[in-house]
């Protein structure tokens, strides 16, 4: 009787291992496969609150075509910093803005300095935090899902802003930006992105 009664007993606490493991791993699942929702992809991506990138930079103007490979940091509300890693003549040279104070340092020269009050402290194009801000302050901003990939259009002042999303990662891969104006472009490749 006393072996009956173990033997129910462990098969019951058996069965109630295999069941909790069983709904950890659906879970688990549901939520993998969740990240495949555009609308929440954008979400995540329209409240980073930190993020980190390597990204390649290629500026085509009327006259000229330059590249650049720039690590950049972004901290919510408004700490962002841009360090040039290529090309070698300017590489070293850093940009951080902190709320309305912008420090340009090239750490090769020794060189520092700190604007107050800077006035085009918000015209910083180049980072993801920017886009975001455009992002949430145009009316007409939309997105749009094609295949494994999910598109964010929107505009500010003189430039149209395209941000290209990996559905499978919910990472950026590539920003587009079109100057109207002064018919300049901007492409950015991200190569190492980390969000938080």
């Amino acid at each position: 009787m006393k072996k009956k009664l173990f033997f129910l007993i462990t098969i019951i606490i058996f069965l109630i291992i295999v069941v909790i493991i069983f709904y950890k791993n659906m879970s688990k699942i549901s939520k993998i496969g969740h990240t495949n929702n555009s609308q929440e992809i954008v979400e995540n991506i329209l409240n980073i609150s930190s993020y980190s990138a390597t990204i390649n930079v290629k500026v085509i103007s009327n006259k000229n075509e330059n590249q650049y490979i720039i690590k950049q940091e972004y901290q919510s509300p408004d700490i962002n910093s841009q360090e040039v890693i290529e090309p070698s003549n300017i590489a070293g040279t850093k940009i951080i803005r902190e709320g309305n104070k912008l420090t340009l340092e090239n750490t090769s020269l020794n060189l520092s300095s700190i604007f107050e009050n800077y006035q085009y402290i918000s015209s910083n194009n180049l980072d993801l935090s920017s886009f975001i801000e455009d992002y949430n302050n145009d009316d007409q901003s939309k997105y749009e899902e094609k295949n494994e990939e999910i598109k964010m259009y929107t505009s500010s002042d003189d430039c149209k802003k395209i941000l290209y999303i990996d559905k499978k990662t919910g990472l950026p891969t590539q920003l587009e930006i079109k100057h109207t104006n002064k018919k300049n472009e901007v492409y950015i490749l991200y190569n190492e992105v980390k969000i938080k």
